[in-house]
Protein backbone atom coordinates (compact mmCIF):
# COMPACT_ATOMS: atom_id res chain seq x y z
CA UNK A 1 0.00 0.00 0.00
CA UNK A 2 2.92 2.14 -0.32
CA UNK A 3 4.64 3.17 -3.47
CA UNK A 4 8.54 4.89 -3.33
CA UNK A 5 10.14 5.91 -6.31
CA UNK A 6 13.25 6.37 -6.08
CA UNK A 7 15.88 9.52 -7.42
CA UNK A 8 19.00 9.35 -7.53
CA UNK A 9 21.93 11.63 -8.20
CA UNK A 10 25.59 11.61 -8.14
CA UNK A 11 28.14 13.30 -5.58
CA UNK A 12 31.07 11.65 -7.23
CA UNK A 13 32.10 11.66 -3.22
CA UNK A 14 32.14 15.42 -3.65
CA UNK A 15 31.03 17.21 -0.85
CA UNK A 16 30.68 20.93 -3.25
CA UNK A 17 28.32 18.93 -5.25
CA UNK A 18 26.01 18.46 -2.38
CA UNK A 19 23.99 21.57 -2.15
CA UNK A 20 23.09 21.57 -5.88
CA UNK A 21 22.20 17.80 -5.55
CA UNK A 22 19.81 18.61 -2.62
CA UNK A 23 18.43 21.61 -4.17
CA UNK A 24 17.25 19.79 -7.25
CA UNK A 25 16.05 16.31 -4.97
CA UNK A 26 13.92 18.69 -3.08
CA UNK A 27 12.29 20.97 -5.44
CA UNK A 28 11.72 17.57 -7.65
CA UNK A 29 9.52 16.52 -4.75
CA UNK A 30 11.84 14.33 -2.48
CA UNK A 31 9.73 12.93 0.99
CA UNK A 32 12.57 11.25 2.64
CA UNK A 33 16.13 9.68 1.85
CA UNK A 34 18.70 7.70 1.81
CA UNK A 35 21.24 10.34 2.09
CA UNK A 36 24.29 9.81 0.39
CA UNK A 37 26.82 7.12 -0.04
CA UNK A 38 29.84 8.29 1.59
CA UNK A 39 31.18 9.93 5.07
CA UNK A 40 32.51 13.53 3.37
CA UNK A 41 28.85 14.65 1.17
CA UNK A 42 27.52 12.71 3.53
CA UNK A 43 28.16 15.78 6.47
CA UNK A 44 27.36 18.75 3.94
CA UNK A 45 23.89 16.08 3.32
CA UNK A 46 22.96 16.32 6.91
CA UNK A 47 23.05 20.30 7.70
CA UNK A 48 20.57 20.71 4.91
CA UNK A 49 18.75 18.05 5.70
CA UNK A 50 18.00 19.19 9.29
CA UNK A 51 17.26 22.81 7.67
CA UNK A 52 14.13 21.61 6.24
CA UNK A 53 13.94 18.90 8.49
CA UNK A 54 14.15 15.34 5.90
CA UNK A 55 14.04 12.02 7.75
CA UNK A 56 17.21 10.37 6.38
CA UNK A 57 18.53 6.88 6.46
CA UNK A 58 21.76 5.90 4.69
CA UNK A 59 23.21 2.49 4.12
CA UNK A 60 26.78 3.41 4.14
CA UNK A 61 28.21 7.09 5.19
CA UNK A 62 29.60 5.85 8.09
CA UNK A 63 31.16 8.69 10.10
CA UNK A 64 30.07 8.88 13.53
CA UNK A 65 28.71 12.42 12.81
CA UNK A 66 26.50 12.05 9.87
CA UNK A 67 23.47 10.76 12.55
CA UNK A 68 24.22 14.35 14.58
CA UNK A 69 20.81 15.30 14.65
CA UNK A 70 17.65 13.73 15.35
CA UNK A 71 16.75 13.51 11.53
CA UNK A 72 19.39 11.69 10.34
CA UNK A 73 20.30 7.66 10.92
CA UNK A 74 22.57 4.84 9.65
CA UNK A 75 22.35 1.20 8.33
CA UNK A 76 25.43 0.94 8.50
CA UNK A 77 28.04 0.70 11.35
CA UNK A 78 29.35 4.20 12.46
CA UNK A 79 33.20 4.20 12.06
CA UNK A 80 33.47 4.32 16.08
CA UNK A 81 31.17 1.31 15.90
CA UNK A 82 33.45 -0.07 14.10
CA UNK A 83 36.36 0.49 15.79
CA UNK A 84 34.57 -0.60 19.07
CA UNK A 85 33.58 -4.10 17.95
CA UNK A 86 36.89 -4.70 16.22
CA UNK A 87 38.72 -3.54 19.27
CA UNK A 88 36.38 -6.22 20.87
CA UNK A 89 37.12 -9.25 18.87
CA UNK A 90 41.15 -8.29 19.06
CA UNK A 91 40.83 -8.10 22.84
CA UNK A 92 39.57 -11.03 22.85
CA UNK A 93 41.93 -13.12 20.47
CA UNK A 94 44.55 -11.25 20.62
CA UNK A 95 46.15 -10.79 24.01
CA UNK A 96 49.44 -11.21 25.07
CA UNK A 97 50.12 -10.93 21.54
CA UNK A 98 51.85 -7.98 19.09
CA UNK A 99 49.71 -6.70 16.19
CA UNK A 100 50.42 -4.60 13.12
CA UNK A 101 47.93 -1.74 12.72
CA UNK A 102 47.54 -0.01 8.82
CA UNK A 103 45.78 3.11 8.31
CA UNK A 104 45.07 6.44 6.48
CA UNK A 105 45.64 9.61 8.64
CA UNK A 106 44.27 12.50 7.05
CA UNK A 107 40.82 10.35 5.88
CA UNK A 108 38.11 10.73 8.23
CA UNK A 109 36.58 7.16 7.70
CA UNK A 110 39.98 5.69 8.41
CA UNK A 111 41.13 8.25 10.98
CA UNK A 112 37.65 7.18 12.99
CA UNK A 113 37.94 3.98 12.97
CA UNK A 114 41.98 3.97 14.14
CA UNK A 115 40.85 6.41 17.10
CA UNK A 116 37.86 4.47 18.16
CA UNK A 117 39.65 1.30 18.26
CA UNK A 118 42.80 2.56 20.28
CA UNK A 119 40.48 3.91 22.57
CA UNK A 120 39.11 0.08 23.20
CA UNK A 121 41.38 -1.67 22.45
CA UNK A 122 42.31 -4.39 25.42
CA UNK A 123 46.43 -2.75 27.49
CA UNK A 124 47.21 -6.86 26.84
CA UNK A 125 47.60 -6.14 22.66
CA UNK A 126 50.72 -4.84 21.80
CA UNK A 127 49.91 -2.60 18.49
CA UNK A 128 53.03 -1.99 15.39
CA UNK A 129 51.42 1.05 13.95
CA UNK A 130 52.03 2.96 10.79
CA UNK A 131 50.32 4.91 8.12
CA UNK A 132 50.06 6.85 5.09
CA UNK A 133 48.38 10.27 3.92
CA UNK A 134 48.57 10.40 0.14
CA UNK A 135 45.54 9.33 -1.77
CA UNK A 136 47.92 9.55 -5.09
CA UNK A 137 50.55 6.69 -2.85
CA UNK A 138 52.08 3.52 -5.01
CA UNK A 139 55.03 2.72 -2.67
CA UNK A 140 53.98 0.79 0.48
CA UNK A 141 57.86 -0.48 0.98
CA UNK A 142 58.26 1.66 4.10
CA UNK A 143 55.09 0.71 5.88
CA UNK A 144 55.35 -3.21 4.38
CA UNK A 145 58.91 -3.28 6.30
CA UNK A 146 57.00 -1.86 9.82
CA UNK A 147 54.64 -4.77 9.61
CA UNK A 148 56.64 -7.72 8.24
CA UNK A 149 56.75 -9.33 11.57
CA UNK A 150 53.05 -9.65 12.45
CA UNK A 151 50.78 -12.03 12.24
CA UNK A 152 47.61 -9.88 12.58
CA UNK A 153 47.23 -6.66 10.66
CA UNK A 154 44.09 -4.16 11.02
CA UNK A 155 43.50 -2.17 8.02
CA UNK A 156 40.85 0.18 8.53
CA UNK A 157 41.08 1.83 4.54
CA UNK A 158 39.13 1.07 1.77
CA UNK A 159 40.40 -1.81 -0.40
CA UNK A 160 42.03 0.28 -3.22
CA UNK A 161 45.35 1.20 -0.99
CA UNK A 162 44.60 -2.13 1.09
CA UNK A 163 44.78 -4.11 -2.32
CA UNK A 164 48.10 -2.71 -3.28
CA UNK A 165 49.65 -3.01 -0.42
CA UNK A 166 48.50 -6.47 -0.02
CA UNK A 167 50.29 -7.15 -3.81
CA UNK A 168 53.23 -5.80 -2.76
CA UNK A 169 53.52 -7.07 0.59
CA UNK A 170 52.82 -10.78 -0.18
CA UNK A 171 56.03 -12.56 -0.71
CA UNK A 172 57.41 -10.25 2.92
CA UNK A 173 54.21 -10.75 4.84
CA UNK A 174 54.19 -14.11 6.18
CA UNK A 175 52.28 -16.58 4.12
CA UNK A 176 49.60 -17.37 7.26
CA UNK A 177 49.33 -13.74 8.23
CA UNK A 178 45.73 -12.28 8.30
CA UNK A 179 44.36 -8.91 7.13
CA UNK A 180 41.37 -7.50 9.28
CA UNK A 181 39.80 -4.82 7.23
CA UNK A 182 36.01 -3.08 8.28
CA UNK A 183 33.73 -2.38 5.43
CA UNK A 184 36.20 -0.49 3.22
CA UNK A 185 37.16 -4.04 2.15
CA UNK A 186 33.35 -4.79 0.70
CA UNK A 187 34.01 -5.63 -2.81
CA UNK A 188 38.26 -6.09 -2.62
CA UNK A 189 37.52 -9.53 -4.33
CA UNK A 190 35.70 -8.06 -7.45
CA UNK A 191 38.24 -4.98 -7.98
CA UNK A 192 39.64 -4.78 -11.60
CA UNK A 193 42.82 -5.70 -12.03
CA UNK A 194 43.70 -7.22 -8.52
CA UNK A 195 43.70 -11.15 -7.97
CA UNK A 196 43.15 -12.01 -4.22
CA UNK A 197 43.79 -15.05 -4.77
CA UNK A 198 47.05 -14.17 -6.03
CA UNK A 199 47.72 -12.97 -2.25
CA UNK A 200 48.88 -16.18 0.12
CA UNK A 201 47.22 -14.34 3.34
CA UNK A 202 43.83 -14.32 4.77
CA UNK A 203 41.95 -11.66 4.07
CA UNK A 204 38.98 -11.08 6.61
CA UNK A 205 36.60 -7.97 7.27
CA UNK A 206 34.27 -7.02 9.93
CA UNK A 207 31.06 -6.81 8.66
CA UNK A 208 26.76 -6.81 9.03
CA UNK A 209 26.74 -8.66 5.23
CA UNK A 210 27.37 -12.25 4.34
CA UNK A 211 27.90 -12.60 0.72
CA UNK A 212 27.98 -16.38 0.55
CA UNK A 213 25.14 -17.09 3.26
CA UNK A 214 23.46 -20.01 1.90
CA UNK A 215 19.91 -19.59 4.42
CA UNK A 216 18.01 -16.77 5.65
CA UNK A 217 16.94 -13.57 4.28
CA UNK A 218 20.42 -12.83 3.25
CA UNK A 219 20.57 -15.85 1.31
CA UNK A 220 17.09 -14.74 -0.55
CA UNK A 221 18.30 -11.87 -1.50
CA UNK A 222 21.93 -12.94 -2.72
CA UNK A 223 19.67 -15.27 -5.17
CA UNK A 224 17.53 -12.78 -6.42
CA UNK A 225 19.95 -9.91 -6.69
CA UNK A 226 22.63 -12.39 -9.06
CA UNK A 227 19.38 -13.06 -11.00
CA UNK A 228 19.10 -9.49 -11.75
CA UNK A 229 22.13 -7.87 -11.89
CA UNK A 230 24.84 -10.88 -11.71
CA UNK A 231 27.19 -11.22 -8.95
CA UNK A 232 29.88 -8.69 -9.80
CA UNK A 233 28.01 -5.75 -8.03
CA UNK A 234 27.08 -7.48 -5.15
CA UNK A 235 28.42 -6.42 -1.56
CA UNK A 236 27.18 -4.75 1.45
CA UNK A 237 26.28 -1.75 0.71
CA UNK A 238 23.81 -2.45 -1.49
CA UNK A 239 22.34 -5.54 0.53
CA UNK A 240 22.35 -2.40 3.55
CA UNK A 241 20.62 0.15 0.47
CA UNK A 242 18.00 -2.32 0.26
CA UNK A 243 17.35 -2.91 3.82
CA UNK A 244 17.17 0.95 4.38
CA UNK A 245 14.24 0.86 2.23
CA UNK A 246 12.31 -1.78 3.94
CA UNK A 247 12.94 -0.40 7.45
CA UNK A 248 11.41 2.73 6.21
CA UNK A 249 8.40 1.27 4.68
CA UNK A 250 8.08 -0.59 7.95
CA UNK A 251 8.19 1.90 9.93
CA UNK A 252 5.61 4.08 7.78
CA UNK A 253 3.47 1.06 8.20
CA UNK A 254 3.74 0.68 11.93
CA UNK A 255 2.56 5.03 11.94
CA UNK A 256 -0.34 3.82 9.61
CA UNK A 257 -1.64 1.36 11.71
CA UNK A 258 -1.25 3.63 14.91
CA UNK A 259 -3.23 6.13 12.95
CA UNK A 260 -1.07 8.44 11.30
CA UNK A 261 -1.95 9.33 7.64
CA UNK A 262 0.45 9.04 5.64
CA UNK A 263 -0.80 10.65 2.02
CA UNK A 264 1.13 10.52 -1.38
CA UNK A 265 1.54 14.45 -1.13
CA UNK A 266 2.70 14.52 2.54
CA UNK A 267 5.50 16.88 2.97
CA UNK A 268 8.88 15.70 4.24
CA UNK A 269 8.69 17.88 7.13
CA UNK A 270 5.04 16.58 8.23
CA UNK A 271 6.82 12.67 7.41
CA UNK A 272 10.11 13.61 9.14
CA UNK A 273 8.20 13.95 12.63
CA UNK A 274 6.36 10.71 11.64
CA UNK A 275 9.25 8.87 11.36
CA UNK A 276 10.87 10.34 14.26
CA UNK A 277 8.63 9.27 15.99
CA UNK A 278 8.81 6.03 15.37
CA UNK A 279 12.60 5.24 15.33
CA UNK A 280 13.15 7.43 18.53
CA UNK A 281 10.37 5.18 20.07
CA UNK A 282 11.58 2.17 19.81
CA UNK A 283 10.84 0.95 16.05
CA UNK A 284 12.56 -2.43 15.58
CA UNK A 285 13.37 -3.52 11.85
CA UNK A 286 13.28 -7.75 11.90
CA UNK A 287 14.62 -10.47 9.72
CA UNK A 288 16.71 -7.42 7.49
CA UNK A 289 19.24 -8.71 5.29
CA UNK A 290 21.92 -7.01 7.11
CA UNK A 291 20.73 -8.20 10.55
CA UNK A 292 17.86 -10.44 11.76
CA UNK A 293 16.85 -7.95 14.63
CA UNK A 294 17.89 -4.08 13.89
CA UNK A 295 17.11 -1.33 16.25
CA UNK A 296 18.80 2.37 16.25
CA UNK A 297 19.83 4.19 19.79
CA UNK A 298 18.72 8.10 20.49
CA UNK A 299 21.92 8.94 18.58
CA UNK A 300 20.77 7.62 15.43
CA UNK A 301 23.72 4.52 15.52
CA UNK A 302 22.52 1.92 14.25
CA UNK A 303 22.99 -1.79 16.78
CA UNK A 304 22.88 -5.32 15.04
CA UNK A 305 25.17 -8.42 15.43
CA UNK A 306 28.72 -7.89 13.56
CA UNK A 307 30.44 -10.95 11.69
CA UNK A 308 33.77 -11.63 11.00
CA UNK A 309 33.63 -12.64 7.43
CA UNK A 310 36.26 -14.01 5.86
CA UNK A 311 37.13 -13.17 2.15
CA UNK A 312 39.25 -15.34 1.20
CA UNK A 313 41.52 -18.19 3.70
CA UNK A 314 45.01 -18.57 3.32
CA UNK A 315 46.36 -20.26 0.68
Amino acid sequence: GIKFKLVAVDDVHDASKIPTNYSSLLEGGMQLSLGTVTTLPGKEFKNLAKEDNVFFLTPSASGDEIPEFENGYQMCFADGNQGKVAAEFVSQNFAGQTIGLFYKSDDPYSKGIFDQFKDNLSKDVQVIETSFSDANTTDFSTQISTLKDCEFIFMPIYYQPASLFMTQAKSVLKADATYYGCDGFDGIDSQEGFDINSIPQKVTMLSHFNSKATEGKAAEFIKKYAEKFGKDTLNQFGASAYDCVYALYGAMKKAIEAGKEIPVTISADELCEILKEQFQGGYTYTNGVTGDKITWDAKGFVAKTAIQYVIKEAN
